[in-house]
């Protein structure tokens, strides 16, 4: 099982995206939705993250820029990225932990041009 990304692109600073992330109808028990970044040669970082009762929390890089919301009855999470920056380039990956482990999406690159 794994997850469909999709959203990312070129952008120039101060620029908006809209990452989307759909689980396959496979998928059951979600208890919580994180997206993770991956920039070229550094370790995969957690970005924002949303339990399953809406509990949410960004990493302090994105906090005020970037926003984590999802769409219950199509399964798909969203991430919201405005103002962006140069720093905020990477590969950018959905996981959706569930009761039975994590899935997650084959990833989406972001690059953001100064």
């Amino acid at each position: 099982v794994q997850l469909q990304a999709s959203g990312g692109g070129l952008v120039q600073a101060g620029g908006s995206l809209r990452l989307s992330c759909a689980a396959p109808g496979s998928v059951i028990g979600i208890k919580a939705l994180r997206w993770y970044r991956q920039a070229p040669g550094k370790e995969r970082e957690w970005v924002a993250a949303m339990t399953a009762c809406g509990i949410i929390n960004y990493a302090d890089s994105v906090k005020g820029r970037f926003a984590i919301s999802r769409n219950r009855a199509k399964k798909t999470l969203y991430l919201q990225m405005d103002s962006l920056e140069p720093e905020d380039t990477a590969v950018y990956y959905c996981n959706i932990e569930t009761p039975y482990g994590g899935v997650w999406g084959q990833g989406t690159q972001v690059t953001v041009s100064s």
